[in-house]
């Protein structure tokens, strides 16, 4: 009898030593996600859970790719609230989520639909643009206004004419025109009513443009583009795009494109919602 209780207290002993060396249960995270494009070498996409109102990072990744699954503490997805898409620094010092969120998603039952919504509400986005050169050598029109492009209603002086959220802290619109080599970018505003974040293409240092975003196209032409750039019959694209920004490519993020028309101001040409290249997606636990 004593060889049996002994036996039985060894075997007891042996299990509950078992169980203290077990780590913590983990359980599967698995993004499905659409509209995400690659970054630069710089910068990843990193996963958060929100547990008690703080984030808990489920891990980085590079591939735009899904579905995709990653190991999460059991307990901690269980508790889990919600789930927040970030880029992140490649080489990042903060262990927390950086300001340029992507998307969000509340958890209902096992799964959240995440949307770009923590980035702005873009549902009911517009604007217009007209085709002029302001900025030529002589600051007036010479029949050259088939050459520039400005985001708002024609004037003196002109004024803004978007309808777009204002955006948080980590991101800035930039506007586009397609070359024939490619996109070309505008330059990059978070305010409609102010000139945008440079004009290296414009006639002249003399001439700064309107107070509104926009560019003429005269001056350092990038590889495979001829200067002057006739803007009629071109897609004009507004982007959202992560600041910072290592890619010289327009974001996946673009709520406002158009096909320009040929009339120079003062006639103005529309904007279109493009709302299919928003990224969205299930995320499941």
């Amino acid at each position: 009898m004593r060889k049996i209780l002994g036996l039985l207290l060894v075997a007891s002993l042996f299990v509950a030593c078992n169980d203290n060396n077990n780590g913590p249960s983990t359980a599967e995270l698995t993004l499905n996600l659409s509209g995400l494009e690659a970054l630069g070498s710089n910068y990843d996409y990193e996963g958060w859970i929100i547990v008690n109102g703080s984030p808990i990072s489920t891990g980085k990744f590079k591939s735009v790719t899904f579905p995709q699954s990653f190991t999460v503490d059991s307990e901690n997805l269980s508790r889990a609230t919600a789930f927040v898409l970030s880029i992140e620094p490649a080489v990042d010092p903060d262990a927390g989520p950086a300001d340029t969120k992507v998307l969000r998603g509340t958890f209902s039952g096992n799964s959240a639909s995440v949307t770009t919504e923590i980035v702005g509400n873009f549902s009911n986005v517009g604007g217009s643009f007209f085709l002029r050169t302001p900025t030529d050598e002589t600051g007036t029109n010479n029949g050259n206004d088939a050459y520039g492009v400005w985001f708002g209603v024609p004037g003196m002086p002109p004024t803004a004419d978007f309808t777009l959220p204002t955006l948080p802290a980590g991101w800035a619109y930039e506007g586009w025109v397609v070359g024939n080599n490619g996109p070309i970018s505008t330059g990059t505003f978070t305010s409609f009513g102010t000139r945008d974040s440079g004009n290296p293409f414009s006639g002249t240092q003399n001439n700064a443009g309107p107070p509104i975003p926009g560019e003429d196209f005269f001056n350092n032409p990038p590889n495979g583009e001829t200067f002057p750039l006739d803007v009629r019959r071109r897609r004009v694209v507004i982007s959202v795009e992560p600041v910072p920004d290592d890619s010289p490519a327009p974001f996946a993020m673009k709520p406002l494109w158009a096909i320009s028309g040929t009339a120079t101001a003062p006639a103005k040409h529309l904007f279109e919602r493009n709302l299919g290249t928003l990224p969205t997606g299930t995320v499941t636990r």
